[in-house]
């Protein structure tokens, strides 16, 4: 996973792709919104320079290894709605940690579940996982659906874990493994079959 970029995944609608310099615009207007960042560990960007660094840290990823970084962008145009990624990997526990976010102007399309169900196929596929962990904030009800619809499982809760946004807040844990993702892949594909 060395000094390389990561794959482009496409869907029917999407791109997930690497990140670019062109993308510090579009990325900025993802994480400089308040609705985008209420359930998140950091508040809201005020300066394009912050979108600029993570671009930078994912760059320098692709060099070095240890985080596969996506643009999530809208197949037709190109533009950059959101993110996703992989990190965190424990070779030799075949495990990582998902993060996302999605442009609040996208929310309600399914544009999140295309993408993270590519980049999950592609985890347990091409990167061999066998666990992939997420946490997110328990109050954030759309988050906790779509893990859950992805075939994640909740399996643990750690209260006051973060300091955001003037308070404390708490952590929902979920893992997916891959026997639970193949199961609902045979699931969907048999569903499939029989409509």
């Amino acid at each position: 996973m060395t000094d390389t970029l990561p794959p482009v995944l496409s869907t029917a609608r999407l791109r997930l792709r690497p990140f670019t310099y062109d993308d510090v615009a579009s990325l900025f207007r993802v994480f400089s919104d308040e609705q985008v960042v209420r359930f998140w560990s950091v508040g809201a960007w005020t300066e394009l320079a912050q979108a600029e660094k993570m671009i930078e840290e994912a760059l320098l990823a692709y060099r070095e290894g240890g985080l596969s970084r996506y643009a999530i962008a809208l197949a037709e145009t190109d533009e950059l709605i959101g993110i996703c990624n992989l990190r965190g990997f424990f070779e030799q526990n075949r495990r990582c940690e998902l993060g996302y976010a999605l442009g609040s102007a996208h929310w309600g399309r399914g544009y999140a579940f295309e993408a993270l169900e590519a980049l999950l196929g592609h985890a347990f596929s091409a990167l061999d996982m066998n666990r992939i962990e997420a946490d997110i904030d328990p109050r954030n009800d759309a988050s906790a659906r779509l893990l859950e619809r992805l075939g994640f499982r909740q399996e643990g809760y750690m209260p006051e874990r973060w300091f955001v946004h003037g308070e404390y807040a708490d952590t929902a844990f979920y893992g997916l493994l891959r026997r639970y993702w193949d199961e609902r892949s045979l699931s969907r594909s048999s569903a499939a079959a029989a409509g």
